[in-house]
């Protein structure tokens, strides 16, 4: 009977380990049922005599990087305090109580989404403006480019970035190309996809992926990623009342971490126009999203530790993105890196320094650096290593100075 009581032990142990990964895999990536999720785990824990639910485990650090909030602005008017996911809800608010044609229509959003950026929407504005779709990325922006085809300003969202492909042709050669086609006719200029973009701490390879750079070589649609609440509203109600189809990602990892006074009222921040956030004088550094506030570190570190000033600029915009703004910068500094979470191969970065070499060849001090991720697929225990963090960024700046 001994050996057979510990065949079952074991076989008890086994099967808790298999349904209790699926289950933190489940909580790590979405956030969903937190609780439900957490309490499951235990009891499998509990269902082996080996288990125990006081089990140590590493802590780890979600962020690799300190958010430092813009200056309160005052030219919109009144302001509140708000966090990206909640600048998202106030714009779309904006939006639907201004325009009776505005719909919004995604998966999960009836009820808020996933990161609860329409949180209220349904009950304010109704069924018909706010209401849920089909699991079918495809379908979402088909669906999209008709209703912004037929007149309604139409607000997609994907659920997350990582999922967008399945939009892909959709998105590619049927928005971006509606207008051209016709000989301007038609277009679905009124549409807006919206997404989570980028790393999250714990999203692995289908939750973390920034899928910026696919999208860039395609005319015809603009593509937008904020780098915190202001930003994020502003941009978002340029991308909605822009006459092109928008891409609109935002940085996920912000949705709760990024915190500031946001204006209740609407406003707008121009598109394709990149923001200079700190002005320097050796070294030029671009980056867009999360990885401003990665840089904004290196950019102190720099100073504090080598004695370099650097030169922050926000893209903001990818398509159509501001070469003028980047270039006068390098022309200045004589240096250039640019960082950014996607991989190095084919990321917008190897454009950016393609337009800098042939606009600013004779003013660069030293090769253009890119600080990027590897080109593999997004991991998830080897997210710390993969990620472009501040010592890399750092590093780079010192071969930079010392070339």
């Amino acid at each position: 009977t001994i050996p057979s009581a510990r065949a079952e032990r074991s076989s008890m142990a086994a099967a808790a380990r298999f349904l209790l990964r699926g289950a933190v895999s489940k909580a790590s990536i979405a956030n969903v049922n937190v609780g439900a999720q957490s309490s499951f785990g235990i009891t499998l824990l509990r269902l082996s005599p080996n288990c125990s639910s006081k089990t140590k485990t590493q802590r780890r650090n979600a962020a690799h990087f300190t958010y430092h909030p813009d200056p309160v602005p005052t030219e919109y008017g009144p302001t509140t305090k708000m966090n990206l996911f909640q600048s998202v809800t106030s714009a779309l608010d904006n939006t639907l109580a201004s325009d009776p044609t505005a719909v919004i229509f995604g998966e999960d959003v009836a009820f808020g989404g996933v990161f609860r950026c329409t949180v209220g929407l349904r009950d304010k504005y109704g069924k018909d403006r706010v209401f849920n779709t089909p699991l079918c990325e495809q379908g979402i922006v088909g669906f999209g480019i008709g209703a912004a085809v037929a007149g309604a300003t139409a607000i997609a969202e994907i659920q997350f970035a990582d999922y967008i492909y399945p939009a892909f042709d959709q998105i590619v050669n049927e928005a971006a190309k509606y207008r051209y086609r016709s000989g301007n006719l038609f277009d679905c200029g009124n549409l807006t996809i919206r997404a989570p973009w980028g790393c999250v701490g714990h999203g692995s390879l289908y939750h973390s992926q920034s899928p910026e750079a696919f999208f860039a070589h395609c005319p015809g649609i603009k593509v937008v990623i904020p780098r915190g609440p202001v930003q994020c509203k502003g941009l978002l109600l340029s991308c909605i009342a822009d006459q092109n189809p928008c891409i609109f990602f935002e940085p996920k990892i912000l949705y709760r971490a990024a915190v500031e006074q946001v204006p209740t009222e609407a406003y707008t921040i121009p598109l394709s126009q990149a923001e200079v956030i700190q002005e320097g004088s050796d070294v030029t550094l671009v980056a867009w999203g999360t990885q401003i506030h990665v840089l904004r570190e290196v950019a102190n570190m720099a100073q504090e530790k080598l004695g370099v000033s650097c030169e922050l600029i926000d893209l903001q915009t990818i398509l159509p993105w501001d070469t003028e703004t980047v270039c006068k910068s390098v022309a200045k500094t004589g240096r250039l890196l640019i960082s950014h979470e996607a991989p190095i191969t084919g990321g917008f970065a190897a454009e950016i320094s393609s337009t800098v070499q042939e606009q600013c060849f004779l003013n660069l001090e030293a090769p253009i650096a890119r600080v990027c991720g590897y080109d593999t697929p997004f991991p998830h225990i080897f997210e710390p290593f993969y990620i472009p963090d501040k010592w890399k960024c750092f590093d780079a700046i010192k071969k930079l100075i010392s070339y």
